[in-house]
């Protein structure tokens, strides 16, 4: 790790660190408070995907619809309108509707193909942006002055590495830079998380293999065919079997880094309370 214990982190002049978890555990909530008290610069994982590697497919996904209105397509064609994606920090949602859920089209689903193309092409984005991490520790220092990063990573981080690889090339990229922190959810959490989607379901990326699987089985159990299915009632069979799934993908993730629990770092309200966090860490891992 790039600290070797809490005195070393205390005292560094450039902290740096990537956080991770499952997406509502505060990941974005204590990078925003760090980059609003001044000092941090925030580097969000979801942001570069649907601006740098995804914005082109959003927008052609968005004028793709338009198209099917004439009025809108007539505008567009004489070029009278502009269609883009107004994606922020806090609002994911152009990224989230493309990604989509698979379905019956009548209720807003995707054919599994197209479902998976666009899993796949995520699959790249978010590989892409984290390894961008360097660029923009080095960008925050050289042009902006910053002498402190927090990388605000997807819930999905843990989909697209190998944290059982000593030489996983995304994790080796991030581990060489930032100190790895995990939120970690207990089952309280859990039962919230899983109650909060089921209210307000939405896209997310899985492995290839998992969605599969998931798919195969829930075609299955409900006995319905591909374009019968509610794309809601997938996604919230799924989600359950997405935290289990994970849970051994981020525990062995934090072998690279710290945990802190997801109580505590509700806690946090100011830098300095994030920094005792972050050296309490340490110490309890033995640094």
């Amino acid at each position: 790790m790039i600290y070797r214990d809490a005195q070393d982190w205390l005292d560094a002049p450039e902290k740096r660190v990537l956080l991770f978890g499952m997406s509502g555990l505060g990941k974005t909530w204590l990078a925003n408070m760090l980059r609003a008290a001044g000092g941090w610069f925030h580097y969000s994982i979801d942001y570069r995907i649907g601006t740098r590697y995804m914005g082109e497919l959003i927008a052609d996904n968005a004028k793709r619809h338009a198209m099917a209105v004439p009025l809108l397509r007539e505008l567009l064609m004489s070029d009278s309108i502009y269609i883009g994606s107004n994606i922020t920090f806090e609002n994911l949602a152009p990224l989230s509707t493309y990604l989509g859920k698979p379905g019956d089209p009548a209720k807003g689903g995707l054919p599994i193909d197209e479902y998976r193309l666009r899993q796949a092409q995520h699959r790249e984005a978010e590989i892409g942006a984290l390894l961008d991490t360097g660029h923009f520790i080095d960008r925050a220092q050289t042009l902006y002055g910053y002498p402190h990063f927090v990388c605000d990573s997807g819930g999905s981080i843990c989909e697209v590495v190998d944290p059982s690889d000593p030489d996983d090339p995304v994790l080796t990229h991030l581990a060489d830079r930032l100190l790895l922190v995990r939120i970690e959810e207990t089952e309280v959490h859990k039962a919230d998380l899983i109650e909060r989607f089921d209210a307000a379901p939405k896209p997310m990326y899985y492995q290839p293999d998992f969605l599969t699987a998931a798919w195969e089985s829930y075609l299955g159990e409900t006995g319905q065919s591909e374009t019968q299915v509610d794309p809601d009632a997938f996604i919230r069979w799924t989600y359950a079997r997405a935290l289990a799934h994970r849970q051994p993908l981020y525990a062995a993730m934090a072998r690279w880094g710290v945990s802190v629990t997801a109580d505590a770092a509700a806690q946090v309200s100011t830098p300095a309370a994030f920094d005792a966090l972050i050296a309490d860490a340490l110490t309890a891992r033995g640094g």
